[in-house]
């Protein structure tokens, strides 16, 4: 009798155990394969701080957002909002440059996941010349004078937001200070065009019986 108690027991256990195997191996499914986006992609961004040939130098890194969502086929892959990096390639102020003002900045990285993916873009170029004369160059490599569009009444924070100027030249908000410095207000838009393909990773959906305890 005591001998058919054990057995008993002993099966028990053991099926228990396999129970508890079939429930914890359960494969973790594949992360999606990566997305490419395309080089010659173009990125409009949002400053998140001002930018100016008087208050920056080459170097300095400065953050922005997507203006607009990146789609590949028709699917969303950097919705606007995603955060940005960027260098200020080059910033000099009037009088080092013929009399006139340099401002060069690139994109470094954008955020996905929590996670920074570097990628690496044309630069926006943005320069002054003589008395009033300044000129913008952006993801496509047009030239045009800029001009300042709009901007928030009553004398609060707001930002002065360009229009798409010439040939493809980048969107820049760029204003002139008395002594013909350059400046880029917060909330400027500009535009940038990847030099080579980016591989983004999705990240995969979970399991939604994972996220019930």
């Amino acid at each position: 009798m005591r001998n058919r108690l054990m057995v008993r027991l002993i099966a028990a256990g053991i099926l228990l155990a396999l129970a508890g195997c079939s429930k914890t191996s359960t494969p973790t499914p594949p992360p999606p394969p990566p997305v490419v986006i395309d080089g010659g992609t173009v990125l409009t961004v949002t400053l998140n701080q001002a930018i100016s040939t008087q208050t920056n130098s080459s170097g300095d890194r400065f953050t922005a957002s997507l203006a607009e969502p990146v789609t590949v086929n028709g699917t969303t892959i950097l919705p606007a909002g995603t955060p940005a990096t960027g260098t200020v390639v080059a910033a000099q102020q009037a009088g080092h440059l013929k009399g006139g003002a340099l401002l060069e900045l690139t994109l470094d990285s954008v955020t996905v996941n929590g996670q920074p993916s570097p990628i690496q873009t044309s630069e926006f170029e943005e320069t002054t010349k003589g008395r009033g004369q300044r000129t913008a160059i952006g993801a496509g490599g047009g030239a045009a004078f800029g001009a300042i569009v709009g901007a928030l009444a009553g004398g609060g924070k707001g930002a002065a937001i360009g229009a798409l100027a010439g040939g493809g030249a980048g969107t820049a908000g760029a204003g002139l200070t008395g002594n013909k410095q350059i400046v880029l207000p917060a909330e400027t838009l500009l535009t940038f065009r990847l030099e080579h393909s980016v591989h983004i990773t999705e990240q995969a959906p979970q399991d939604p019986s994972l996220q019930q305890r």
